[in-house]
């Protein structure tokens, strides 16, 4: 409700200020958070109006204090010099609808919104980069879900990329493995981790003389053209990779919809429609001379547009006087789509690609289901001829596209290329949610047995590596923060089952993990660590869950189901505890716990999921303090009783809700 009411302030100031200065252009009403709540609970600053209305600031929020009228929830505005109007919420009045849990309506925009995260390259097991990737992107997919949207989850297979063909020159040159041989092999546990070891020994071979990589041209080239071995034997590996990333990400309770891959955006022809149309409205251009002679290319993102003439290629017919011509790129501002031996490159896959999503192709994939989940949700992957019941892909509003920093440019090559093919209003619906690499602590790199030299040691964080084999498997990952976990909840609850003390150390570790990558923002680097992750204090996810164990517990302790627990405090009563500097430590509490919907509306319109985390840390915080200061069950006053286990139950409710949203569940105990 707290955002709710905010909006209901803005719009009734707004309405005042337009009655009373009809011709005038009012900026727009930015509302603040006083640091103290003793100053009050929004601050408006007037500033901004003073210019456009010729007034002074302290008159104009006099006029708007004066004659705004009352609102339901806003108990005082209060003029506040040199030019603020303090607003108090009506403390009993929000206490009272939070207790009975009533939100208000949701005013979701219409249209599916569509996420793609993880995208790992089918061709060797997850490490701790992808994780942040995907952890971000499915949490991106619960805020937006608890805001009311229809959301899309897909996750684009590169299936047909140098990353494959380099495993099949590994298994096929260096082990010298038949196409049955390998099959047999990715029917083992952990098949991407066998993966992961070649595509490092191939990386290898191939510095060690450069005459080996025209095995991988001619793979790669084989693999793009289709129907021959190693495009079969691309396909068994990269299937069997993709189906264990799956089960990787289901440990983190991580779903998806759809599996695109890129061998049908070649197979059905996606990139021919593309290309047609790119070249058709000019965003290409065919280079017949210099460093890119022979290759089809268009304008870099963000360099300017000085033409210098068109030019057209032999191989294409003169353009009409109705058809534009390619614009001249000069050759520094050149980014190369299809290379002078006809193949496409990843961002030309890429454009046709999200012509598909937002429904500008004319063409689609062919669906069959691939992957069921323990909750039956069906995923689907791309074929070329899939089957006719299947749910409706594509054809989106908006998108969003979890792809790391070093992106940058291709994602604004795609933009650029839908604005030039007049598809304004879908490029500015196209959002690039760009994230910073993960690394380790030097701590971290020695627990999980790398070498370090003393060098290593004394940086703050080691970089990983696939192509070199250094870095951290996700599973690995994974089952380690578990058996570090199960060592303390063993220490601390013996008498328990053996196999609930394994899921409540797996609740720990995948709340530990999942906080960390959300903890920080976006585009600052993490250096993974171990013991901090997994620290019951501070900033951590152990630490949020055992604030709400605690709370479970008063309730356990009263014999009362915390879920089912119902004020018998009246609005009068909320008044008495509340409205009183007293009660100002506890309504921070109250205020804290009314703003989950606020945040989740902050964290979309940022793309910012780590003001989630924030919220739940001073959430936590704010509830410890709390239950360290009354001591509730002892209480006396019954009426004030029942207040302080209301405080409880809302708090610990909110703290499940924003961890819910997170991807993180609750143990029973820790």
């Amino acid at each position: 409700m707290y955002r709710h009411l905010e909006r209901r302030l803005a719009q009734r100031v707004l309405e005042c200020l337009q009655r009373r200065y009809p011709d005038a252009a009012l900026p727009n009403i930015v509302i603040e958070q006083p640091p103290k709540v003793e100053l009050g609970d929004y601050a408006i600053p007037v500033f901004p109006f003073a210019k456009p209305l010729r007034s002074a600031p302290l008159k104009i929020a006099e006029a708007i204090r004066s004659e705004i009228g009352p609102i339901e929830g806003i108990a005082e505005l209060k003029v506040t010099p040199p030019g603020y109007l303090n607003i108090r919420i009506d403390r009993a009045w929000l206490a009272a609808t939070l207790a009975r849990d009533q939100r208000a309506p949701a005013e979701a925009p219409s249209g599916k919104i569509l996420v793609e995260h993880s995208s790992i390259n089918p061709n060797k097991a997850a490490h701790i980069g992808h994780l942040r990737n995907a952890i971000l992107g499915d949490t991106f997919v619960r805020l937006l879900r608890y805001a009311g949207r229809e959301v899309d989850v897909q996750n684009y297979i590169d299936n047909t990329g140098v990353q494959v063909a380099d495993v099949v020159v590994g298994f096929t040159h260096l082990e010298k493995k038949s196409r049955a041989e390998i099959e047999a092999l990715s029917r083992q546990p952990r098949f991407d981790y066998h993966c992961w070891d070649i595509y490092a020994r191939v990386s290898q071979w191939y510095e060690q003389d450069k005459a080996n990589q025209k095995a991988r041209l001619d793979t790669l080239h084989a693999i793009e053209q289709g129907a021959n071995e190693p495009a079969a034997i691309a396909d068994l590996i990269s299937t069997a990779v993709l189906r264990r990333h799956l089960e990787t990400m289901d440990r983190l309770d991580i779903e998806y919809d759809f599996l695109p891959r890129e061998s049908e955006i070649l197979h059905l022809h996606f990139w021919d429609a593309a290309f047609q149309k790119l070249k058709q409205t000019g965003v290409l251009s065919y280079e017949t001379e210099g460093k890119n002679k022979g290759c089809w290319v268009m304008r870099r993102a963000g360099t300017g547009r000085a033409a210098v003439g068109s030019i057209t290629t032999p191989q294409e017919p003169e353009a009409s006087d109705n058809e534009p011509t390619a614009e001249r790129v000069s050759e520094e501002d050149q980014k190369v789509i299809v290379r002078s031996n006809g193949t496409v490159g990843y961002v030309g896959k890429d454009i046709a690609y999200h012509m598909w999503k937002f429904g500008l192709l004319g063409r689609d994939f062919g669906y069959c289901k691939f992957y069921r989940y323990p909750n039956q949700h069906d995923c689907w992957i791309s074929t070329t001829a899939g089957q006719k019941d299947h749910p409706h892909f594509g054809d989106v509003a908006e998108i969003y596209n979890v792809i790391d920093a070093r992106q940058s440019e291709a994602q604004s090559t795609v933009i650029e290329a839908l604005r030039g093919l007049g598809h304004d209003e879908a490029a500015g619906h196209y959002t690039h949610f760009s994230y910073e690499m993960v690394a380790l602590t030097p701590r971290c790199a020695a627990e999980l047995g790398y070498f370090l030299s003393d060098e290593d040691k004394s940086r703050s964080y080691i970089e990983v590596s696939g192509r070199r084999g250094f870095g951290v498997k996700a599973d690995d990952l994974i089952d380690q923060l578990i058996a570090s976990a199960q060592k303390e909840v063993d220490s601390r609850h013996p008498e328990l089952a053996d196999e609930e003390r394994l899921q409540i150390a797996a609740q720990i570790a995948i709340g530990a993990l999942r906080y960390f990558m959300l903890k920080y923002t976006k585009q600052s680097v993490i250096a993974f660590d171990f013991k901090e992750a997994l620290s019951f204090e501070g900033e951590t996810g152990p630490y949020a869950q055992y604030a709400v164990v605690r709370a479970t517990s008063i309730f356990k302790k009263a014999g009362l189901e915390a879920e089912n627990f119902a004020p018998s405090n009246s609005t009068e009563e909320f008044t008495q505890f509340l409205n009183h500097a007293s009660g100002n430590e506890i309504w921070e509490l109250w205020l804290a716990a009314s703003k989950t919907a606020y945040v989740v509306d902050q964290c979309i319109a940022t793309t910012e999921p780590a003001y989630l985390a924030k919220h739940v840390f001073q959430l936590a915080q704010l509830f410890n303090t709390f239950y360290h200061r009354h001591p509730i069950l002892s209480e006396p006053d019954e009426k004030r009783k029942q207040f302080l286990l209301m405080t409880v139950a809302v708090a610990r409710r909110e703290l499940i809700r924003a961890l819910a949203i997170m991807g993180i569940t609750v143990p029973s105990v820790m």
